[in-house]
C-alpha cells in the first residue's frame, strides 16, 4: 500500500457483530521458510493476505523457489527449484522474519549467507542465540558487519540452553536441528503458540520434533523432509486486538476461528477490568464473545513470554485503558521501546507518564481524535483502537505499518460498524 495513505475514523461507535480471525503472521512466516527444507512440493493454507507474507513469498522467489498462488489463503511452494542461498541486505531489511532462512538454508543445503533483518523498532533484538546455537550444531559462522554466513559440511545434534528463551532463535535451530544427525536438545525453549504449530509442520514433513510447548524440546534429526500440505493456525494477536477493540468501545463482538487457550492470560486481564469474555463451540470451530457497557477498570499489566502476557497487545491494551477507572499499571519486560505509541496517545487526551519500562496510565473521561501516526505493528493497532474510542475524527498515518500485519483490518472493521475509511493522499 502507498505510504501515504492514511485511515480516517469517527469515533464513539460500539463495535457489535461477528469477526473471523485469519491465519497467524507469526506461524506463516517461519512455516512459509520452512518449506526450504522440504524435497517436494508444499501447500500452506489459511494463510493472511498481508504485506510480510507477500515479502516472505518474494525471498523464496529470489532464492529460485516455485511459488503458486492458489487463491483463498493458500499457496504451494516447490523448493526443488532452489539455487541461491544469499538472502540479501535489500530483501532482509523490508522483513526481520528473513532471519528464519539461516536456519532453513542451513539445515538444507548446508550454506546460507543472510544480512541482519529490519522490522519493527520495537527494541534490541540481537542474533546472538540464533549464532550460538548454529556453531553448538557444528555450523562455522562468520560476522562481517551486518552479514552473517553459516556453512556446515554435516550438522551434528547437541545440547542447547538459551538464555532467555527467544522466540525466534528456537525455531531457527528447529529448523537446523531437524536435517542434522543425531539428537539436538533445545533447553529454556520458546513456548508460544506458533513455535507449537512450526513444530506441527516439520513433523509433518516427517521431521521428529518433540516437546514443543515445553521449555525443553527434543528433535532426532532426519535425512529426508517429504512436502505436505497444512493450514496455519489462527492469529492470537489479531483476535486479541478485535477483543481489545470490542471491551474499549464498550461493544458486543464474536470472534471466530480462535483457539481460546491461547487468548487466556489476555482474557483474565479483560475479566479483570470488569469486561464479559465468552468461550464457545459452534460445532466446527471455538468462538469467543468480548461485551460490555461500561468503562473498564484499572489494572497492572506485566508483558511476560508465553504463556505471559503478549508483548504483542500490551500497545492495543494501553489504548482501552485510557479511559479506564482509576490508574492502570504496565511492566514491559520484553522490548525497551515499546511504548512508541504513548506520546501519540497523549496528544489525543490521554494522562500516561513513562518510567523507564513501565507505563502509568491515569484513566480520563475521553479521548479525543487528532492526527496521529504509527511507529510499528502493534502500535498501529493500537492507534485504531484509540481512534475507534476518541470522540470526533481521527487520522492515522504510518499505514504500512498495519499493513504488515492486519489482514483486510479496515473491511472487518467497517462490518463491525465503525466508521472507517482508508484515503489515499496524492
Amino acid at each position: 500500500m502507498p505510504d501515504n495513505d492514511y485511515f480516517e475514523i469517527q469515533g464513539g461507535v460500539p463495535l457489535r457483530g461477528s469477526v473471523t480471525i485469519s491465519g497467524s503472521k507469526n506461524a506463516a512466516l517461519p512455516i512459509l521458510c520452512a518449506c526450504v527444507l522440504a524435497e517436494d512440493k508444499c501447500r500452506i493454507d489459511n494463510l493472511p493476505y498481508i504485506e510480510d507474507i507477500q515479502r516472505i513469498l518474494e525471498i523464496l522467489s529470489q532464492l529460485g523457489a516455485g511459488i503458486t498462488d492458489l487463491g483463498g489463503g493458500s499457496i504451494e511452494i516447490d523448493p526443488t527449484t532452489i539455487d541461491r542461498y544469499v538472502v540479501t541486505a535489500e530483501m532482509a531489511s523490508r522483513l526481520r522474519a528473513s532471519y528464519y532462512m539461516l536456519g532453513a538454508l542451513l539445515g538444507r543445503y548446508g550454506t546460507a549467507e543472510i544480512n541482519q533483518p529490519g522490522g519493527c523498532a520495537i527494541g534490541q533484538r540481537p542474533m546472538d542465540f540464533h549464532i550460538k546455537g548454529m556453531r553448538a550444531l557444528g555450523a562455522e559462522v562468520v560476522e562481517r558487519g551486518a552479514l552473517i554466513s553459516a556453512k556446515a559440511d554435516r550438522l551434528i545434534g547437541a545440547d542447547i540452553y538459551f538464555d532467555i528463551a527467544s522466540v525466534g532463535a528456537t525455531i531457527n535451530i528447529m529448523f537446523a536441528a531437524c536435517r542434522a544427525e543425531g539428537r539436538t536438545v533445545i533447553n529454556n525453549a520458546a513456548r508460544e503458540p506458533h513455535v507449537v504449530d512450526v513444530a506441527n509442520f516439520l513433523n509433518t514433513m516427517g521431521a521428529n520434533i518433540r516437546g514443543a510447548g515445553t521449555d525443553i524440546i527434543r528433535i532426532q534429526g532426519r535425512e529426508h523432509l517429504h512436502g505436505c500440505n497444512y493450514a496455519v493456525i489462527p492469529d492470537q494477536i489479531e483476535a486479541g486486538t478485535y477483543m481489545i477493540a470490542a471491551a474499549a468501545t464498550r461493544g458486543d463482538v464474536i470472534l471466530n476461528n480462535v483457539i481460546p487457550t491461547h487468548l487466556e492470560s489476555l482474557s483474565a486481564k479483560l475479566i479483570e477490568c470488569g469486561v464479559e469474555v465468552i468461550t464457545g463451540d459452534n460445532g466446527n470451530d471455538f468462538y469467543m464473545e468480548v461485551r460490555t457497557d461500561k468503562r473498564p477498570e484499572g489494572v497492572t499489566i506485566k508483558t511476560m513470554p508465553y504463556p505471559g502476557f503478549p508483548t504483542d497487545l500490551q500497545q492495543p491494551m494501553t489504548s482501552m485503558l485510557t479511559t479506564a477507572n482509576g490508574t492502570s499499571v504496565i511492566t514491559e519486560n520484553l522490548f525497551e521501546s515499546r511504548f512508541n505509541h504513548v506520546a501519540e496517545l497523549n496528544r489525543m487526551g490521554a494522562d500516561i507518564n513513562i518510567y523507564g519500562r513501565n507505563a502509568n496510565i491515569n484513566g480520563v473521561e475521553k479521548i479525543y481524535g487528532t492526527d496521529v501516526k504509527t511507529t510499528d505493528l502493534r502500535a498501529g493497532a493500537a492507534m485504531i483502537i484509540a481512534a475507534l474510542m476518541a470522540e470526533g475524527t481521527t487520522r492515522i498515518h504510518n499505514l504500512h505499518y498495519i499493513d504488515r500485519g492486519y489482514e483486510r483490518i479496515e473491511e472487518k472493521l467497517r462490518a463491525l460498524g465503525a466508521n472507517i475509511k482508508r484515503v489515499s493522499e496524492e
